[in-house]
């Protein structure tokens, strides 16, 4: 049999490749084989409401129900002591403690603070600043002054800012000074600090390292290291599959360099459209030559491939691929356009990339996502995101909230049967409210993302099974 021509090779591999990630387009085909967790009625619940409105009719009753209990369902795993959900139980403490809620509002722009007085601090105790003086209470003081806001000791550092205003050299540093000690953000610190040690943010915050390593801990720095290593060597893994596929289509074709991969491609601001929120990086790209302009290589794209680590990361990532798709169609179908990549620059012709098309079919011809993650025997229909924005509704919070008040006073029971109505507010939210599109849709998108799932080493086996 006569080799295929390139175009139909790179069509024939897509074809073939074993999509082992793969989900039927009904949810209902697979409910049967799903263990009946809550998590997997609701998701099965939230996609027939999505049928239901689709078909431009209203949901029955009963399946307001049966969302209502699923969720309520979930609601009380999540909340359990001994193996709950750790980040949902710090946020149901946030929602009924003041004094937590304020100490997780501070936390948030806490970073911002400590920048805020580290820099007001080094502009009138810089190190070297002191060398300058010459030895005694002001360098000293300055050097205390320093020391405590290296260490964080943000009531340390008021009192020796207050302190400095004994010594006769106070008029050198007197406006920044004065500027320190009136600090807000000094002030949003102390704050932070003393309510630290309140026994509940103790918990509030034990729960939080039992979700994982504290922001700008060694540990959270391990893993963030980790992450980034198995993400390189998922890209690397990625990017051999397309060379691979590259030298296929080139023997095809009977070309040296008409197909080739580039990694890391950084799509230019000159292109006429709303960069932000869209993806403007591609992790490994397959080009195909066009006839030169001016004698400059042109390039078109024939694929683009993002590199994922988990089915969540690239359903979380599909809304943003999806506008850099639309980002990348606004280019100038008579421009030439420069991609930085890590393999040097490219030059793109704008009709190429004027063709893109994020709609589903467009997309299947055009994109795949690689994973290296085994697949499961069960996948999980409900997605984190969409199960985490379920669970921090304020509805399901007040609900939790009087789980826990019922938990404590011994009365649950009856918390069960008479607070579920509290929860009929999502069920509106989920089929009235633009900001649950993307809950609501949930299924849709999983599936999607699933159909444009390929594991690296499936990839390479279509490449060479099309060879052979």
């Amino acid at each position: 049999m006569p080799p295929l021509p390139a175009p139909s090779l790179l069509d024939a591999t897509l074809r073939t490749v074993a999509r082992r990630y793969r989900l039927p387009a009904s949810a209902a085909a697979i409910s049967g084989l799903q263990s009946p967790s809550p998590a997997t009625t609701l998701a099965l619940a939230i996609e027939q409401a999505r049928a239901t409105v689709a078909r431009g009719e209203a949901p029955a009753a009963a399946l307001k129900e049966r969302f209502i209990d699923a969720l309520a369902q979930l609601i009380r795993e999540a909340l359990r002591a001994d193996a709950g959900d750790p980040v949902f139980l710090a946020m149901v403490m946030r929602h009924r403690a003041p004094h937590v809620r304020e100490y997780a509002s501070l936390s948030a722009g806490a970073d911002q603070d400590r920048r805020e007085i580290r820099a007001a601090v080094n502009a009138i105790a810089h190190p070297g600043r002191q060398q300058r003086l010459v030895p005694g209470p002001w360098r000293e003081a300055l050097a205390l002054l320093h020391a405590c806001a290296a260490a964080s000791s943000w009531s340390a550092l008021h009192d020796a800012v207050r302190s400095l205003a004994d010594l006769p050299e106070i008029a050198n540093g007197a406006p920044g000074l004065a500027r320190l000690l009136d600090s807000p953000a000094l002030k949003r610190l102390q704050r932070l600090d003393a309510l630290a040690s309140d026994d509940q943010v103790r918990q509030y915050q034990l729960l939080w390292e039992r979700h994982g390593p504290r922001s700008g801990s060694a540990g959270a720095s391990a893993q963030g290291v980790a992450a980034r290593q198995r993400g390189a060597a998922t890209e690397a893994q990625t990017a051999q599959a397309l060379e691979a596929l590259a030298r296929q289509l080139n023997e095809a074709e009977r070309a040296s360099a008409s197909y080739r991969v580039v990694t890391s491609m950084r799509v230019p601001a000159s292109i006429p459209a709303e960069h932000e929120r869209a993806k403007t990086e591609w992790d490994a790209v397959l080009l195909r030559q066009l006839p030169p302009i001016e004698e400059i290589p042109v390039w078109e794209i024939c694929l683009l491939a993002e590199a994922k680590a988990s089915v969540d990361a690239a359903t979380t990532d599909l809304p943003k691929l999806l506008r850099g798709l639309r980002l990348l169609a606004h280019a100038d179908k008579d421009a030439v356009y420069a991609f930085e990549t890590r393999q040097g620059t490219v030059r793109l012709h704008g009709a190429s990339l004027s063709a893109l098309r994020a709609d589903a079919a467009g997309v299947a011809g055009t994109v795949l996502y690689c994973c290296d993650a085994p697949a499961e025997a069960g996948p999980r229909l409900l997605g984190a995101a969409s199960r985490m924005q379920l669970l921090s509704a304020h509805a399901s919070l007040e609900f939790a909230s009087a789980l826990a008040l019922a938990q404590t006073a011994q009365t649950s029971d009856t918390a069960d049967t008479a607070d579920m109505a509290v929860l009929e507010p999502v069920w509106h939210q989920l089929l009235e409210s633009p900001r649950w599109h993307s809950v609501l849709n949930q299924y849709p998108t999983l599936w999607q993302v699933r159909e444009l799932m390929v594991h690296p080493d499936d990839l390479m086996a279509a490449i060479n099974s099309i060879r052979d």
